[in-house]
């Protein structure tokens, strides 16, 4: 039973009370070992980087540089201001997401105590064990978007070839299969780091180097790949161990397998609270380029047309730049070959014209990529060439093909003389310089 207090006493009581809680509340660790404890979980503020500006400022590439980011490697933007940044405001973006996104959710102080005590998601087992969440983001982002020098499909061109005729030697297959172990890989280490964005990427890539593969006779799992990944990008949910199967060396779908589809894409109204809009359709472009490549594989030549066809409202407000041409070129160029495979050769002739005029741009207007505007025209004159055999006309096709080695030949002997007198000059200012000390 409660003591009863006299109404002449409730004052002192009341001081009594907010006397003992202070007391309580201000009690400071007595040992060596708590205030050393304390004083760890302590954040020192002006150490932090700039906390990440609201999801609606955040655009990526999209938003052109006032200047190259360094002397001579950026390219200005065809018809507009500004020059491109070469994609790597939106490989932080996609990279960094989750962390963004529990910067804002959490706030500064709380998520800067998490990360210094180890508390976000990483791998603690294997390799990679002793790499900090930081560290295994780099690993991630090499397994996602390094290329090997000798990568068959090196280069900014997406456009779908099946590569597989049954004649490749055992180091071609070896490099193929350590692709796709490599895409395999990004998916299980995005999914370890909870990074959704990395995921979708990771399933188109494993779509694509699927394709490289394997061909049309891995084109049934490659598309159930870029399926998947359009999936996480969109506004509806997805099941996590649903898209872990496919990071299996030999993934086996079973057909009763109830989906639990719990977490939210990256387009869910949701989630855009927290993450740009801008992060989703990076991943469907990725997604539905691929998607189309694998429906092209399998024959569904008006499916993958249409599939192609979405990404192109996704581009709208993107920089005219190489980077973001190669993507548009590439569509058309697929788009074409679907036409041709289908007999339609006037349609493909037409998507082919629409791709080399954006090689053509580059080459004519201020600011453009001569090396990249070549190399658009040039695939584009293979592809219409080969369209050209496929409906019988021959003589035309050995024609442009023609054309196109020749202008080869002649790029790589003036690129070769180029590079010989650089390689000159850079030894007349050595020795300058040696003889001027």
């Amino acid at each position: 039973q409660s003591p009863k207090i006299r109404h002449s006493e409730l004052p002192l009581f009341i001081d009594r009370i907010l006397s003992l809680c202070c007391a309580t509340m201000g009690k400071k660790a007595k040992s060596t070992a708590k205030i050393q404890k304390a004083q760890d979980r302590k954040i020192d503020k002006s150490t932090l980087p700039p906390p990440p500006p609201p999801p609606e400022e955040e655009f990526g590439s999209a938003k052109p540089l006032d200047k190259p980011a360094l002397p001579g490697t950026g390219f200005k933007v065809l018809g507009g201001d500004g020059y491109d940044d070469g994609g790597v405001a939106d490989l932080s973006l996609l990279i960094d997401l989750e962390d963004s996104v529990q910067r804002r959710r959490r706030g500064e102080n709380e998520y800067f105590q998490a990360l210094k005590a180890d508390l976000l998601p990483r791998a603690t087992k294997g390799p990679m064990a002793k790499m900090s969440r930081r560290e295994q983001k780099v690993s991630l982002a090499q397994l996602l978007f390094s290329e090997d020098d000798d990568c068959e499909d090196k280069g900014p061109s997406e456009v779908y070839v099946d590569q597989v005729d049954g004649e490749e030697d055992a180091s071609t297959l070896k490099h193929r299969a350590d692709r796709l172990a490599q895409a395999r890989a990004a998916l299980r280490l995005s999914l370890l780091l909870r990074e959704p964005a990395c995921t979708s990427l990771s399933l188109s890539e494993l779509c694509k180097r699927k394709l490289t593969h394997s061909g049309k006779d891995g084109a049934e799992e490659a598309l159930r790949c870029s399926e998947k990944a359009l999936q996480i990008a969109g506004e509806g949910f997805w099941d996590g161990d649903e898209i872990a199967i496919e990071a299996e060396d030999n993934p086996v779908i079973d057909p009763n397998y109830e989906t639990n589809a719990t977490t939210p894409g990256l387009a869910n109204p949701a989630v855009l609270k927290l993450l740009p809009i801008r992060v989703s359709h990076l991943c469907l472009r990725s997604a539905y380029l691929q998607r189309g490549n694998a429906l092209a594989a399998m024959g569904k030549e008006a499916e993958a047309r249409e599939s192609y066809e979405k990404v192109f409202p996704l581009l709208d407000d993107e920089p005219r730049c190489a980077r973001v041409d190669w993507e548009r070129h590439s569509l058309y160029v697929n788009i074409g070959n679907t036409y041709s495979r289908s007999g339609d050769l006037d349609s493909a002739m037409a998507e082919y014209e629409k791709a080399e005029k954006l090689g053509n741009d580059h080459l004519k207007e201020e600011g453009g990529s001569e090396k990249d505007g070549k190399g658009m025209v040039a695939c584009c004159k293979r592809a219409r060439a080969f369209a050209l055999k496929r409906a019988g006309n021959d003589d035309e096709a050995k024609k442009i093909l023609k054309e196109v080695v020749e202008q080869q030949i002649k790029d790589n002997m003036e690129a070769a003389d180029a590079a010989k007198k650089a390689k000159e000059e850079a030894a007349k200012k050595a020795k300058e310089a040696a003889e001027s000390k």
